[in-house]
C-alpha cells in the first residue's frame, strides 16, 4: 500500500461509541449483549483500523483487550473463574453493561441539549452569513463507523476470491489518482452508492487506497455521505 497518504481523523469518539453502535447496528438492548459477537465485530473494526493505518487511542487497544478478557471468563464455568475482588455479580459482562448505560446516559442528554440549542436558534431571522454551516459530524451525515463498516464488507467480498492477479502483478494505486477517479465518477451529479464505488477494485490494496481517497474528500467538503436510514446503502453526493 503506498506511504504518502497517513489517515488523521478527528471524528473517533472513544471505544464506548464504537460499542453502541455495533449494539444499535445488532439491534440488541444493552443488557442482552453477546459478548462473543460484539467481541468479534469490535476486533474486525480494530483490523479495519490497522488496514486503513488510522492513528486511534490507546482507549481502543484497552477496551479490546478487556472485551477478550470478559469473553474468555465466560466461556470458564462459574466455579473456576478468577476471582473478582470488587465483583458483585455473577455475570462478567455486568461491569461494561453498566458502563454503557451510564455513557449512553450522557450521549442522550448531550444529543437532547444539543437538539434543543438547534430549536432555540431557529426563532430568530437570520441573514445567511456564509453558504454552509458546519456539520455536527465532520464526515456528513455519516458516522466514521458506518463507513468503517461498509468499508469492511467491501473487504470481505475480494476475500472471497480464491486468487487476485493484480496483487501478484503489484499493481501500485496511489490516494491521488484515486481522488481523480472518484471525482469523475461523481461529476453528474447524480448521487453514487458507496458500492458502486469499488465495484471495478479487484485487490485488497486497490480498495484500501479508494477508501482513503473517499475520507480525503470527505475531509475537504468536496464529498457527503448520506443514508435514508440508519445503517441504510451509504451514498455519496458532491457538496
Amino acid at each position: 500500500m503506498p506511504q504518502e497518504y497517513k489517515v488523521k481523523l478527528e471524528v473517533f469518539e472513544g471505544p464506548l461509541d464504537l460499542l453502541l453502535y455495533l449494539i444499535k447496528k445488532d439491534e440488541v438492548d444493552i443488557y442482552d449483549i453477546s459478548l462473543e459477537r460484539i467481541t468479534s465485530q469490535y476486533l474486525e473494526f480494530m483490523d479495519a483500523f490497522k488496514a486503513l493505518d488510522l492513528e486511534l487511542a490507546g482507549e481502543f487497544v484497552v477496551m479490546a483487550a478487556n472485551l477478550i478478557y470478559l469473553k474468555s471468563r465466560a466461556l470458564l464455568p462459574a466455579h473456576v473463574q478468577p476471582p473478582e475482588e470488587e465483583a458483585e455479580e455473577d455475570d462478567p459482562r455486568w461491569d461494561l453493561i453498566r458502563q454503557l448505560v451510564e455513557y449512553k446516559k450522557f450521549k442522550d442528554a448531550a444529543a437532547q441539549l444539543s437538539q434543543r440549542e438547534l430549536e432555540q436558534s431557529n426563532l430568530f431571522a437570520r441573514m445567511a452569513d456564509t453558504p454552509d454551516t458546519a456539520p455536527e459530524r465532520p464526515l456528513g451525515d455519516v458516522s466514521v463507523f458506518d463507513l468503517i463498516n461498509a468499508f469492511n464488507n467491501v473487504l470481505k467480498r475480494i476475500a472471497t476470491k480464491s486468487e487476485d492477479l493484480r496483487e501478484i502483478f503489484e499493481e501500485n494505486f496511489s490516494v491521488s489518482d484515486k481522488i481523480d477517479f472518484i471525482m469523475k465518477m461523481t461529476s453528474s451529479g447524480v448521487p453514487l452508492k458507496f458500492t458502486e464505488l469499488f465495484a471495478s477494485a479487484a485487490s485488497r490494496t486497490e480498495i484500501v487506497v479508494t477508501f482513503l481517497a473517499l475520507l480525503e474528500l470527505i475531509r475537504l467538503k468536496q464529498l457527503r455521505c448520506v443514508q435514508e436510514a440508519p445503517f441504510a446503502e451509504i451514498e455519496l453526493r458532491r457538496v
